[in-house]
């Protein structure tokens, strides 16, 4: 069993900052590429940012410049500090794992439950 546990949504002012957190646990042998997607109301999914285990990321064009994607890998945890937050941001953010399980050694795609984020005035 892996579960992926999301922390630090919440309200924020435009022009605001946030700190979303994703730690990884349970029957894990390693981790490769972790990443934060975004759902607004009646869109689809989107990638925000993704990150590979060597530290390698990239991120949507809407978001760059503006959000960092980083991890922390003896924690199992993938981080995302948002920072400049406009009212387009707002959605729900899901953090993804790339994850090899102990048994059997295979890699498979985990989600977290996702935490809200909202900004406005």
């Amino acid at each position: 069993q892996v579960q992926l546990v999301e922390s630090g949504g919440g309200l924020v002012q435009p022009g605001g900052s946030l700190r979303l957190s994703c730690a990884a646990s349970g029957s894990i042998f390693s981790i490769n590429a972790m990443g934060w997607y975004r759902q607004a109301p009646g869109k689809q999914r989107e990638l925000v940012a993704a990150i590979t285990s060597g530290g390698s990321t990239n991120y949507a064009d809407s978001v760059k410049g503006r959000f960092t994607i980083s991890r922390d890998n003896a924690k199992n945890t993938v981080y995302l500090q948002m920072n400049s937050l406009k009212p387009e941001d707002t959605a729900v953010y899901y953090c993804n794992g790339q994850i090899v399980t102990m048994s059997p050694p295979v890699e498979s795609g985990y989600w977290g439950q996702g935490t809200q984020v909202t900004v406005s005035s």
